[in-house]
């Protein structure tokens, strides 16, 4: 609704998901983060679901508008579109961004190739 402000909140659910402190850096939640997406990576017998939460809680406080909104509102607010949108993106592609390519030899192309 127009007009009406979001309630504040004290959420700290991503904080906790990737454990670390409130007041974490960027490289400490770039380390933090890196260090369970290898553990929980579904290929090496990680739990999906926990996979996901990671991603999004990185892609969340990584960014230095929609952590503020996140700190402020919650992932409500996220939600609701104020930071731009708070999801539908692929977990793997914040794993690809680190460690590189999924593994695919044929540079994402694969799929074209076996649906022929």
């Amino acid at each position: 609704m127009f007009g009406r402000a979001p309630k504040k909140s004290d959420n700290t659910k991503y904080y906790e998901i990737l454990g670390v402190p409130k007041a974490a850096s960027q490289e400490d939640l770039k380390k933090a983060y890196r260090k369970a997406a290898i553990k929980n990576h579904p290929d090496k017998g990680g739990d999906p679901e926990k996979f996901k939460e990671l991603a999004q809680a990185y892609e969340v406080l990584s960014d230095p508008e929609k952590r503020e909104i996140y700190d402020q509102y919650g992932e409500d607010a996220l939600k609701e579109g104020m930071g731009g949108g708070g999801g539908g993106h692929d977990p793997f592609d914040i794993f690809q961004s680190f460690f590189g390519g999924g593994g695919n030899p044929f540079g994402g192309m694969w799929w074209k190739q076996q649906s022929s």
